[in-house]
């Protein structure tokens, strides 16, 4: 059997522009999907502390952390798009 485009697909990657435009968008939905089910599990988590401190505590530094997490996947996807302006790649998301 012989490689050949007929046989053989050609590589769909050409650069690296090319692999960021399927990859980033997967990661920022997957981020948006995390941060949801952070903010609804310490939502939960609050609302079933019944007042004790230390659980509501802990709802709070999960909510936190679900903040800063989407706020460091926001300034990241800035960041790329900052980049490819810089150096004129062209970015399909």
């Amino acid at each position: 059997m012989q490689i050949n485009p007929t046989t053989f697909a050609p590589a769909r990657f050409a650069n690296l522009a090319s692999i960021a435009n399927l990859i980033i968008p997967i990661l920022m939905v997957g981020a948006a999907i995390i941060f949801l089910v952070m903010v609804i599990r310490a939502a939960f988590s609050y609302l079933m502390a019944s007042g004790n401190p230390e659980n509501i505590k802990k709802a709070q530094k999960a909510l936190s952390f679900a903040v800063v997490g989407l706020v460091l996947v926001i300034l990241a996807y800035t960041i790329i798009k900052v980049i490819a302006f810089v150096f004129n790649i062209s970015l399909f998301f």
